[in-house]
């Protein structure tokens, strides 16, 4: 099927550099690195290059390419870190590339090519940040990996190095935007980006995401309702667990009721959307149930949001999504959502998951009540 671009609809400048490919994150038994040798397969670890392949290849080739804008990305410079990190952890990062990589926290392996690869990524979320800023365009997407948002001032977690969102937005409020809304729908916590603005009132961390509390050391925060911010921070960090299969129906209730007031009430300048598509029903790393007719709508949410309070400016950076097929899919929808087309482009292959969100909407009714009650800019005047 294909499509023409019409002026209402726009299109989506992509950032992307094929060196991000050379992180090599290896084989075992899922992300521990076991290799026993009892098992005559090995997997690959979840974050392979072979997803982000597939999504490179569909927004190239799929029903969506004629809305999509190519842009070449590049690597950070290591004194653009220190927005976000501190220069210990930069380097001890440098340090370990040096010394020829090593797991840096459970299931985080920084091997030779990764460092280069994280300061892709890096580069590429601010050269898509710094195209919107610059005023080249209203849509960007950071297609990068390794992926950032676990990934704290002082430390490495979840796959992550560099807090790709972090930084970008650290440059948007450096560069005179008075206010940035995070929107995470990541299955995991979005906790580094939460660590690097959870004493601030510029930025507005949002996290919709499987209540699946801390797992170690590296991830201390529980990612539940009570973690609100601190100090002038207070009430610009909300977490919203979701229970586990909550769907499509529970993620539109969630949207609209939690988020899109927030948003009404805090006004951003710029919104960035951090995506992940482990979200999904078929994830290996998750448990959410979303699928494409889900994150075609959750694009249509943030779409409108960004037209009323952000002059349309957005900025999408990519996080997990460990189904190498099923999240390419996830992906076209949710820009298909963000370009606000009035059909779909590309049917779901998988399609059917069903689903009863009753559940989840009594969860998220309750987190919309703490939110009003404990949050002050939320709360009824």
């Amino acid at each position: 099927m294909s499509a023409s671009p019409t002026p209402s609809c726009g299109c989506i400048n992509v950032f992307w550099d094929d060196g991000m490919l050379s992180h090599d994150t290896g084989r075992g038994v899922f992300h521990s690195g076991l290799k026993p040798t009892f098992l005559d397969v090995l997997e690959k670890h979840p974050e392979n290059s072979d997803r982000v392949k597939n999504m490179v290849s569909i927004l190239k080739r799929g029903p969506i390419s004629p809305y999509i804008s190519w842009h070449s990305g590049r690597s950070a410079l290591l004194p653009e870190l220190l927005s976000f990190h501190t220069q210990e952890y930069v380097n001890k990062l440098v340090e370990a590339d040096r010394d020829g990589g090593r797991e840096i926290c459970y299931g985080t392996f920084l091997n030779p090519g990764s460092w280069d690869a994280a300061l892709l990524a890096a580069g590429t979320t601010l050269s898509g940040m710094k195209h919107i800023l610059d005023g080249h365009g209203r849509h960007a997407y950071a297609l990068v990996r390794p992926p950032g948002h676990h990934a704290q001032p002082t430390q490495a977690d979840g796959y992550c190095f560099l807090n790709n969102a972090g930084l970008a937005v650290k440059l948007a409020l450096d560069s005179g935007c008075s206010k940035v809304a995070v929107i995470d729908i990541d299955v995991h916590h979005g906790n580094g980006t939460a660590e690097g603005f959870y004493r601030s009132s510029d930025a507005l961390t949002i996290s919709l995401h499987m209540n699946h509390g801390p797992w170690g050391p590296s991830h201390p925060r529980n990612g539940t309702v009570d973690e609100l911010g601190e100090d002038k921070g207070f009430g610009y960090n909300l977490n919203i667990p979701l229970p586990n299969g909550t769907g499509n129906k529970g993620y539109e209730h969630a949207m609209i009721e939690v988020v899109v007031p927030a948003i009404e009430k805090f006004r951003p300048d710029m919104i960035v959307l951090v995506i992940g598509q482990d979200s999904s029903a078929f994830d290996p790393n998750g448990r959410q149930c979303l699928t494409m007719d889900g994150y075609r709508e959750i694009g249509r949410i943030i779409r409108g949001l960004t037209d009323k309070y952000c002059d349309g400016r957005l900025l999408i950076v990519q996080e997990g999504g460990y189904h190498v097929t099923y999240s390419a899919y996830c992906l076209h929808a949710t820009l298909e959502g963000v370009l606000n087309l009035p059909l779909p482009l590309l049917s779901d292959p998988i399609a059917y998951y069903p689903e009863d969100e009753a559940f989840a909407v009594k969860v998220i009714e309750s987190i919309k009540r703490y939110h009003r009650e404990t949050v002050p800019f939320l709360k009824e005047p």
